[in-house]
């Protein structure tokens, strides 16, 4: 295998991994599961985009889109309650 098959190859893989962790995302009913899937999908991206030879957004990608993005929406998630509130 030479390395413009190889590329190739990478390339697919992503696209299909991309391609089910935002149906994942979209589908999962529990939202921490979803959030876990938006995060999969973001290293996938940060990792399309270092094969894409633009290391600097994918370390962006990583760190705000997989790391914070994350973090914030499952501190967000927590504070939340499955009650509705009437006032």
């Amino acid at each position: 295998m030479n390395f413009g098959e190889l590329f190739w190859a990478v390339q697919i893989l992503a696209a299909f991994g991309l391609l089910v962790s935002a149906i994942a995302a979209v589908r999962f009913k529990n939202l921490v599961a979803a959030v876990i899937a938006m995060a999969v999908f973001s290293l996938i991206l940060s990792l399309e985009f270092y094969i894409l030879q633009a290391p600097d957004v994918a370390i962006a990608e990583a760190g705000v889109g997989a790391c914070l993005t994350t973090a914030m929406y499952l501190l967000a998630i927590k504070n939340t309650t499955d009650e509705e509130v009437i006032e």
